[in-house]
């Protein structure tokens, strides 16, 4: 079959395309209905409580990193889950795997998420000199790190919204040609998309291209983020390590998230019928891998800090480990490997729907302490100078701090919601390619899947 037949067709629904894809494709994922707005509302509300925190902040000033630390852990917790969630479809689209169809729009829609993570992170510029007496990753080069890491954050941000609405285009044709409500956008957003064998040539690879790029600023993201805003903070904190850990550990969250958001979308969203166990299914194997590398990672920087027994290296272990940060250690350790290593060990949980979502749940909270003891810890650094001297106070959470982590959850939510208003929540087009390629037939005595091969 060829690709053009693909397209949507103003006659009824696509060729190849099961009963209620167009629906639940062209709606929006709570159809707008009392729930949805009851849910911007609570969300929103939350939101403007955590802004006021954050107000509160501003006000006080930046003369003083210590008083940040939980707004900077809160970006740290944004760009490890919903900016490195729209890599989980990039990543598989590099794969072939089929499975992933349903639940690639899902993953792309938190691109959008993006856009708070650009405005997050800017009041955090006026909290790192531009010269600093301990070392750091630029070596003077001229506008760092305020200018790279500007660049880089809204680099990250506008490819992930490229790839969103690349992939969204045959969608938006789609919503045109059955004349759903605000045609006349949807036209818009469509360009002049008609389905031919040229514009699904070009179409593949732009989202093969903008799936690399934004794996890419990613791993930049996360590398600069993590220097720049916690150990270069650390006076005489040197850790190879560190960056990769970052990436890894942002890795686990992003998945854990998507996640903890297909379960939603198939328990609230009404997509039931398409995202089933076999996604769960796939996605807690690649969370039990990215465990497992959370503590290789974790433990390759520890041991080394552990065995050099320098000085500073003693008071950098103290800090993040055994010190004044024990109490978000622990549970960072447990949450983030030991449960859902433990958890995801067993093929009964993995095979089920329940068991990859609780397992999400314990990663997102370990996240959550992880990042607390690296960035809190770091912020509440004041001295300068080229090695640390002494062990600052550990800072406990205030009520606004727990508002400020709450803001950025509801920040996320609330975007999510809002772009399902206009972005379709199922990749209806790959859903039906990907009901083209495979058939059912039958093997002895049971039936078995077969999967075409694309040309």
């Amino acid at each position: 079959m060829s690709e053009a037949s693909l397209t949507s067709e103003p006659q009824g629904r696509e060729p190849g395309i099961a009963p209620g894809v167009a629906a639940a494709g062209l709606s929006p994922l709570l159809r707008g209905g009392w729930v949805f707005w009851l849910a911007v509302a609570v969300l929103g509300a939350i939101f403007l409580a955590g802004l006021l925190s954050v107000v509160s902040l501003w006000q006080a000033g930046f003369a003083h990193r210590a008083p940040w630390g939980y707004y900077a852990a809160a970006f740290s917790i944004l760009l490890s889950t919903v900016g490195a969630a729209p890599l989980v479809s990039a990543g598989l689209r590099f794969t072939g795997a089929h499975w992933r169809r349903p639940l690639a729009r899902a993953s792309e829609l938190f691109a959008v998420a993006g856009l708070l993570i650009l405005a997050w992170f800017w009041p955090l510029l006026r909290l790192v000199p531009a010269s600093q007496p301990q070392s750091s990753l630029w070596f003077g080069w001229p506008g760092a790190p305020h200018l790279w890491d500007t660049l880089v954050i809204a680099g990250l941000t506008l490819c992930g919204l490229a790839l969103l609405y690349v992939g969204a285009i045959p969608d938006f044709a789609a919503a045109r040609d059955q004349g759903a409500r605000g045609r006349r956008l949807f036209a818009l957003l469509a360009l002049s998309w008609q389905g031919g064998e040229r514009q699904w040539r070009a179409l593949r690879a732009a989202l093969t291209a903008l799936g690399a790029c934004y794996f890419l600023a990613f791993v930049l993201a996360q590398t600069l983020i993590s220097t720049d805003f916690a150990q270069s903070l650390v006076p005489g904190w040197q850790d190879s390590l560190f960056p990769a850990y970052n990436v890894v550990s942002g890795l686990q969250g992003g998945l854990a998230t998507l996640i903890v958001v297909l379960f939603l979308v198939r328990w609230w969203g009404g997509l039931g019928a398409y995202i089933g166990r076999e996604q769960f299914w796939a996605l807690g194997k690649l969370l039990l891998a990215l465990c497992l590398l959370w503590f290789y990672f974790w433990w390759s920087g520890f041991i080394v800090l552990w065995y050099g027994r320098r000085p500073i290296e003693e008071l950098v272990l103290q800090l993040f480990i055994a010190g004044p940060y024990l109490w978000a250690f622990l549970p960072a350790f447990v949450l983030s490997f030991l449960a859902p290593f433990l958890v995801l060990l067993w093929n009964g949980v993995r095979r089920s729907i329940l068991g990859p979502t609780f397992a999400a749940l314990l990663v997102l909270a370990g996240l959550l302490f992880d990042r607390i003891r690296l960035y809190v810890a770091a912020f509440s650094v004041e001295e300068a100078g080229p090695v640390l001297q002494a062990l600052p106070a550990p800072r406990l959470p205030q009520a606004g701090d727990w508002l400020v982590l709450a803001a950025a959850v509801a920040g996320v939510a609330l975007l999510y919601l809002l772009a399902t208003r206009l972005i379709p929540s199922l990749s209806r087009w790959e859903v039906a390619e990907g009901e083209q390629l495979r058939v059912e037939r039958a093997f002895l005595r049971r039936k078995v899947t077969v999967i075409a091969k694309p040309d």
